[in-house]
């Protein structure tokens, strides 16, 4: 199990503050020394259980407060996003952004937004494109780390619940949808369900699976209608927390926390995070334990934030041949690499449409010279509507990420062709990418100026550019 320390040195420093007080003022308080009030304040040593409750009691501030309190995603966000391209000379470190955090909390949260949801480039227009209404949502889902500690709590005492019923979980939530809520679940052939994958009716009182869909997709739509059916009121609750203020947004957002309490039936967090140790997080036999599918279980991997039980901090990416992002979870992980628009040709994820269903691992260093373990895999390939259809079968690559000094507690398939020496460096997608002697580059930086030599060609394509 990855090491849990709360550190929370903006959230403290800004409580300080606000109740006027100096360092040495608030370090009498909490009967610590100023020097050790400085340290925590600059995130270089944890919260200790002691101090929360001191904290609670003094200042009446709830460690959940010190959670929340996280402007802009918290220092791991910003950083992540302050590596790429456009601003990767401007050298600005952890400490000039926690500071930053500390003095002006709402203008991080509005350049957070604003590079996540492209306001720049909305021109003042209404938040009614579907494309901003996606932005909206993956901010606040990076905001919060796709973490919600209530939501597995819920989903952790149901689960026990169900299999406490029946250890089979399809037939545990069936019989939870029958017997509570006088639902049927019906499997039906395409031609009596042909334009859906799954429908609930209402009137007649069914759940409608079409019966292409694979046995973890019939699960996880029977665990997603129980969370709707049961637990409504606080997932709008979270839904109209965040603000929006856009209806499709908000409407995206609360499918994404209904998907999250499914998974988090199916994958109880207690019980999937004592697997994920026991098997060095082997996904094959996490899909065959909790009878989920390999971008179920990759999705979950990213969730694993609960205080005083954390998991590794996984970063998860769906990827299509054209390298376009339907999906992107940086978790904990504070990795830039989901923060692009576009993806590196050095990095294999690419290759995975051509492993066979096999995973394929690689070592790659992103700009900031940080090292991450990388695992992609094909999934789907094959159309729901069988032979008989000429739709064409949607492919998907997921990837998942990790950072390289957590390699010695993973499974040792996911590292045995890995070479410490042969790390390959990758960047956040050619136009955002710094690095001047990439062979594979495409196309020049953003904000250069080119420099063409009519008389010579350079062996490092656009390799004749300056800063403008």
């Amino acid at each position: 199990m990855h090491t849990d320390r709360l550190y929370a040195g903006m959230a403290l420093k800004r409580l300080r503050q606000t109740q006027g007080l100096t360092q040495t003022a608030m370090a009498r308080a909490l009967t610590i020394s100023p020097s050790y009030l400085n340290l925590l304040e600059k995130n270089q040593r944890p919260l200790t259980a002691r101090l929360m409750l001191q904290l609670s009691e003094r200042f009446g501030f709830s460690p959940q407060q010190l959670l929340e309190e996280n402007p802009g995603g918290g220092v791991d966000s910003l950083a992540s996003k302050l590596a790429t391209g456009a601003f990767a000379d401007l050298d600005i470190d952890r400490d000039m952004i926690a500071d930053w955090m500390v003095g002006a909390p709402q203008l991080v949260e509005a350049f957070s937004r604003a590079f996540e949801g492209g306001a720049a480039a909305t021109g003042g227009q209404e938040l009614a494109s579907g494309h901003i209404a996606l932005d909206l949502v993956r901010a606040e889902i990076e905001r919060r780390q796709n973490h919600y500690a209530d939501i597995d709590a819920q989903a952790e005492v149901l689960a026990d619940s169900l299999r406490a019923a029946n250890n089979d979980i399809f037939a545990a939530l069936s019989a939870r949808l029958r017997e509570k809520h006088q639902i049927m679940i019906r499997v039906l052939p395409e031609d009596i369900l042909p334009e859906y994958l799954h429908r609930f009716d209402m009137h007649a009182r069914q759940l409608q699976l079409a019966e292409m869909l694979t046995q973890e997709s019939r699960t996880f739509r029977a665990a997603y209608l129980v969370a709707q059916l049961e637990f409504r009121d606080e997932i709008e609750l979270l839904a109209q927390s965040a603000k929006f203020g856009d209806d499709a947004a908000e409407k995206l957002y609360r499918r994404h926390l209904f998907s999250y309490f499914a998974a988090a039936i199916v994958m109880p967090y207690g019980r999937f995070l004592r697997a994920c140790d026991q098997t060095g997080y082997n996904i094959v036999v996490l899909q065959r334990r909790f009878g989920a599918s390999f971008e179920q279980v990759a999705h979950r991997l990213t969730t694993l934030q609960r205080v005083g039980q954390r998991g590794l901090p996984f970063f998860m990416i769906k990827v299509d041949r054209a390298g376009q992002f339907s999906k992107r979870y940086s978790g904990a992980s504070g990795t830039a690499l989901t923060q692009s628009t576009g993806s590196c040709p050095l990095w294999q994820i690419h290759y995975g449409f051509s492993a066979s269903g096999n995973i394929r691992s690689q070592l790659v260093e992103t700009e900031d010279g940080t090292r991450w373990l990388t695992l992609a895999r094909i999934v789907g390939g094959q159309s729901v509507y069988g032979l008989g259809r000429t739709d064409q079968a949607a492919e998907h690559v997921i990837g998942l990420g990790v950072r390289a000094d957590f390699i010695e507690q993973l499974t040792p398939g996911y590292t045995r062709n890995i070479q410490p020496e042969k790390v390959t460096p990758i960047g956040t997608g050619c136009r955002s990418c710094i690095r001047d002697d990439c062979r594979q580059r495409a196309e020049p930086q953003s904000l250069q100026k080119l420099h063409i030599d009519e008389q010579s060609a350079p062996r490092i394509p656009f390799a004749s550019w300056n800063i403008q």
